[in-house]
């Protein structure tokens, strides 16, 4: 079986963040990270490939600089990786999907593949509803229990409420995962070892004639978000209170 599983650089959550300019920031020495709803769908691939055998296939685009980061996705169990290579800072969701349908073409196409529900920078939830358009497979997002059986995978997925949806499907198809499918495994010291001599195989976005400017969805501006200021606590009887709180939401915040 082969898998392959779409992963996503993103900034630390832990580092902070300086803009760059009137819409982009400063990257050059920060940390990225795999997405984190990634990280779900990569260790259900290498999980079902250790059960049932074949190859877990990571697939990125994005800066140079993402080789680092999928050297962990490697130390997680990977058995190799495709980066498709491009110095945009941000690519909307429409020409993601394009070069990952390219690349999965030129690879082979595989019998699943994975990504999380959504990612956690620009949070569009659109890439694996439009990969899986373009490829012409079914899809169900956001899924946290996923088993397979006589070539289907049953996929269940939370609708709210409390409420869960159950979907079969025939394969290949794309699985969006999320926080509950399984816990992602800390890579040891000899995965660790073992990544760096695994393959990373690079090109250019421009191979496939995907330009980065004609996207359809464009940054236009970046704020950084302002500090909150200090809690104001009430005092007085319970009404007394409550009639201060909504003249505060009234007047100073003006959220009312």
């Amino acid at each position: 079986m082969k898998i392959c599983v779409c992963v996503k650089p993103v900034p630390d959550t832990a580092v902070s963040i300086k803009l760059s300019g009137v819409a982009g920031f400063e990257d050059s020495e920060m940390k990225l990270v795999p997405n984190p709803y990634d990280e779900y769908g990569l260790e259900e691939a290498v999980s079902l490939v250790e059960k049932q055998g074949g190859e877990v296939v990571a697939v990125t685009v994005g800066k140079a600089s993402a080789e680092a980061t999928l050297r962990g996705v490697l130390a997680m169990g990977a058995a190799r990786a495709i980066l498709v290579k491009t110095d945009a800072q941000f690519l909307d969701s429409e020409l993601t999907a394009k070069a990952l349908k390219a690349v999965m073409e030129q690879d082979g196409l595989p019998d699943m593949i994975f990504t999380g529900k959504g990612s956690v920078d620009t949070e569009s939830f659109q890439t694996q509803y439009r990969l899986a358009k373009s490829l012409g497979l079914p899809i169900v997002n956001e899924v946290s229990k996923l088993t397979l059986d006589n070539g289907k995978a049953v996929a269940e997925r939370e609708t709210g409420g409390g409420e869960k949806q159950v979907i079969e499907m025939g394969l290949p198809c794309v699985i969006g995962a999320t926080k509950g499918l399984n816990e992602p495994r800390y890579p040891k010291f000899p995965d660790i070892m073992k990544a760096k001599k695994k393959e990373i195989r690079q090109m250019d976005l421009s191979i496939f004639g995907i330009d980065p400017s004609k996207g359809r969805v464009r940054v236009e501006k970046l704020e950084i978000v302002p500090e909150r200021s200090g809690a104001k606590m009430l005092s007085g009887s319970v009404d007394e209170q409550v009639t201060e709180l909504v003249r505060v939401l009234k007047e100073d915040e003006k959220v009312l």
